[in-house]
């Protein structure tokens, strides 16, 4: 039985078992997921500061369960120290964010987001920067109202999430929308089911995208930072 672990680098164990229930049933029967909840920080990350203030906790989690998981995902929209983590670890490390990218723009697809953060829309950007991407990155859709009201309001949470997917794609051009962040995972999974375009839903992305790497790692051959 392989192992993961879902880092939640904010501190409401909520969000921690939502995530690691969408997850387990994106897994198949040989593989076990676990949550761990952040226990320093804040409820909901909804800055550029408070995202890189979770990075330390972050490494400091990643680096307990990389002795005990055989891949880890860091399940905030930002991927707070991922790249430090990778470089203290031996098992693979996915970020949501580098994840739903990487899954949006398969094939050459122009993609944008959907989020309630207007204040992590600098950090989305730079991130689509990052992965060569901002090329096919056709920017953010927010929401109205406040994100931490909206999120614990799921049925207005899906719809002016809709609102902005719709924008995405008719207003932008995009040819796939991404639902950005961790605590909207249920919304992304309903979402999914509204539009015929593709809508993808980060949590899902990064699991594959383990598993692959996972997968790839013990190959013949396989390098242990893949």
């Amino acid at each position: 039985m392989k192992r993961i672990a879902l880092i939640n680098p904010n501190t409401s164990r909520v969000t921690t078992s939502m995530m690691t229930d969408i997850a387990q049933h994106a897994l198949p029967a040989d593989v076990a997921i676990e949550g761990i909840t952040a226990a320093r920080g804040v409820p909901m990350i909804l800055d550029d500061g408070q995202l890189a203030a979770s990075a330390a906790e972050v490494v400091e989690m990643g680096m307990a369960a990389s002795h005990l998981f055989d891949g880890i995902v860091i399940g905030a929209f930002g991927d707070p120290g991922i790249e430090q983590l990778r470089k203290v670890t031996d098992v693979p490390v996915i970020g949501i964010c580098e994840a739903s990218m990487i899954e949006a723009s398969a094939g050459g697809r122009r993609f944008g987001i959907a989020t309630v953060t207007p204040k992590l829309i600098v950090s989305f950007a730079s991130k689509a920067e990052a992965l060569g991407l901002n090329h096919l990155f056709t920017g953010t859709r927010l929401t109205k109202g406040d994100p931490e009201m909206l999120a614990s309001d799921p049925v207005s949470l899906a719809n002016e999430l809709a609102i902005a997917v719709e924008a995405s794609f008719t207003l932008d051009g995009a040819e796939a929308v991404i639902i950005g962040g961790g605590p909207l995972g249920r919304a992304a999974a309903e979402l999914g089911q509204r539009f015929s375009a593709p809508i993808v839903a980060p949590l899902t992305a990064a699991i594959r995208l383990l598993l692959l790497r996972m997968e790839n790692r013990l190959a013949p051959g396989g390098g242990a930072h893949l």
